[in-house]
């Protein structure tokens, strides 16, 4: 099930003409991803009534803005969350346009990756649109929250990467509907939070100690949620890189969502 969270168009990109699409495995990215997001939407995953605990958990996949990767920053982690009875939303939030042709887009990618200031120009006027996903999304699950056997107290969000960005600033700027009741930014792309809120959720973060971009982000974020007295879980592995979401690598960093798991029953 796909649900739409802006059903009357999301606000700000009424004008934007790309069109959504898979761009399938390749030479030059062994993963399928997913691009040109304009009407985000969120694809529904409810655990068997049998086992379901009342909990959801929204996911926003990474993909530095450009893509979403789509499966194990993503449908994976739902299906892992699903067997363990809780419901989960993959959200395909807006994205800066890219080229239909696949080869295109991959030079496009690199060469906005490469210019730092070309990367900021564009996500300028991204950001505010995509945490405001992110916020709606927590409010689309909490509006059908008795339909799909959710407890609206037991909401949270997982990001990763640029995913991991949408989470931690969701986390700091919401309203009632939108508050998420916890919050894991996962090897979270670089942040610049300004204000932790008095009643902000638990957090929960997860790294690899070689992915300097992530040490940069999240140690930072861990210690500002401590210095105000909210509660927060820290794991840094050794090693991993950065982007391993479900992905075996035969490392320690294998298990953060175990650990993850064992953190929601706490929340």
């Amino acid at each position: 099930m796909i649900i739409p969270i802006w059903p009357n168009g999301a606000p700000g990109s009424e004008d934007w003409t790309q069109q959504e699409q898979i761009t399938p495995p390749s030479a030059a990215r062994n993963i399928p991803v997913v691009r040109n997001v304009t009407q985000p939407t969120l694809t529904v995953y409810l655990p068997d009534p049998q086992r379901a605990t009342g909990m959801a958990v929204v996911i926003c996949p990474g993909g530095a803005y450009h893509l979403l990767a789509i499966e194990h920053e993503g449908t994976q982690v739902a299906q892992w969350l699903n067997e363990r009875g809780i419901a989960a939303f993959v959200l395909r939030y807006r994205l800066i346009q890219t080229a239909v042709d696949d080869a295109e887009f991959e030079q496009q990618m690199r060469e906005t990756m490469a210019d730092r200031s070309r990367l900021a120009l564009l996500t300028k006027t991204l950001f505010p649109m995509i945490i405001a996903d992110g916020n709606q999304a927590l409010r689309i699950v909490r509006q059908y929250a008795t339909e799909w056997n959710i407890a609206p107290n037991r909401v949270g969000i997982v990001g990763f990467s640029a995913g991991g960005f949408v989470a931690a600033n969701v986390a700091t700027q919401y309203d009632p509907e939108s508050r998420p009741d916890f919050a894991a930014p996962i090897y979270s792309a670089p942040l610049a939070i300004e204000h932790i809120p008095a009643d902000a959720p638990p957090l929960f973060i997860a790294l690899a100690s070689n992915d300097q971009m992530a040490v940069q982000s999240s140690i930072p974020l861990y210690t500002a949620w401590q210095a105000t007295g909210h509660s927060a879980e820290l794991h840094i592995y050794a090693t991993g890189g950065h982007g391993f979401g479900m992905n075996k690598q035969g490392l320690p960093a294998d298990q953060w969502i175990d650990r993850f798991g064992d953190w929601l029953t706490t929340v």
